[in-house]
């Protein structure tokens, strides 16, 4: 479409287009009913039916295994730096977790002030978070390990997860589900807001071994529980019942574009074209180590704040919008998630090019 602009936001972030067109039809009545589905009761066959079909997609296309619950829930990610201590480090237990950027420190500050206790056992903190660790000793008795596998402001990625032997694997997912295939059986736990590839902000999707429900204690607040809400289905008091809509529209997606082997390769693609910038140029300067750099966030420098400046400002006159870098880190970030086309990357890397001529 004509007004449409090249969308690279962090979060939340560009939707397919065939999925908004989609909305666009079914917002007023879905399903030719005379109500959209933000009218429609929870309870109602309806939404019964698609927030089952939802759940199934999510199976489906990420290929969980048979052992696995999904969930629905609220109050995205940073409820989860809650919920899950609350359900899974026991009395006298500990959980191990590795400090890779800002919202992996979120969670472990989360997890200490309900005076859980936290080992950090790698962190890259002290190196402005440019890698991801690779050297760390997991406690054999610990609750859990806690990853976060994407860091949407620092540009890192974990391309080979953990091996933890016994101890369960949590990981939040909030900025790279969807991306790429990965092996669901390695993790006991994901978690990801769906904001940046599955749907709107609003839901965030929980994929849990269903023998894991058993811990959550029966004193935690219902809304964190992980076994009152997984055992009513996610339908415990009202959901986000249109966001599970447009999450079920983006499987939808996902599916007829082939499947996340297909987005994956596409993703590594968008990626490459603008690596491939910042490895030729003098005026381009990359913020993470070659092997820990993220597909969905790629994050640069440019060789002062003023030029910065007028690079954001002249992608903007272009229609790129969001390529400012998070507040606290300052640059430029493009954010390449499954819905950004290739068209957009080519656009940005042409745009790039041009800037580097003209002020170089």
């Amino acid at each position: 479409m004509e007004n449409r602009v090249f969308n690279f936001n962090p979060g939340p972030a560009a939707l397919p287009l065939p999925v908004l067109q989609e909305i666009k039809e079914d917002m007023v009545s879905y399903n030719g009913e005379g109500l959209s589905v933000m009218e429609m009761s929870h309870r109602s066959t309806s939404f019964d039916s698609i927030i089952k079909e939802s759940e199934a997609l999510v199976k489906e296309v990420l290929r969980i295994p048979g052992q696995y619950k999904v969930i629905f829930m609220q109050g995205g990610a940073t409820l989860q730096f809650a919920a899950v201590p609350l359900n899974l480090i026991g009395l006298n237990q500990s959980a191990d977790y590795i400090n890779t950027g800002s919202w992996s420190k979120k969670a472990i500050q989360e997890a200490q002030k309900l005076g859980k206790k936290v080992n950090v056992i790698a962190s890259s903190e002290d190196m402005n978070y440019k890698f991801i660790p690779k050297n760390y000793t997991i406690n054999s008795d610990a609750a859990y390990l806690h990853i976060t596998s994407n860091n949407t402001i620092f540009g890192t990625q974990w391309h080979n997860y953990p091996t933890t032997g016994s101890v369960p694997l949590v990981c939040d997912m909030s900025s790279d589900i969807a991306c790429r295939p990965i092996d669901i059986s390695k993790f006991a736990l994901i978690y990801a807001g769906a904001q940046k590839n599955l749907g709107p902000a609003g839901v965030t999707i929980v994929i849990i071994q269903e023998d894991l429900l058993e811990r959550s204690p029966a004193e935690i607040p219902t809304m964190t529980s992980y076994k009152l809400i997984g055992g009513k289905d996610s339908l415990y008091n009202t959901p986000p019942t249109f966001a599970i809509y447009v999450v079920k529209l983006v499987l939808q997606w996902i599916k007829r574009e082939g499947g996340i082997e297909k987005l994956g390769n596409l993703n590594k693609q968008k990626a490459d074209i603008l690596y491939q910038i910042l490895d030729s140029s003098d005026f381009y300067r990359g913020t993470v180590e070659k092997d820990s750099r993220s597909i969905m966030n790629v994050t640069y420098r440019l060789p002062s704040e003023e030029l910065e400046k007028k690079f954001i400002a002249q992608a903007t006159e272009q229609k790129m919008i969001g390529l400012k870098g998070h507040r606290s880190v300052g640059g430029i970030r493009a954010s390449l998630y499954n819905a950004v086309s290739l068209e957009a990357v080519q656009g940005l890397a042409d745009f790039m090019k041009k800037f580097e001529k003209e002020n170089g």
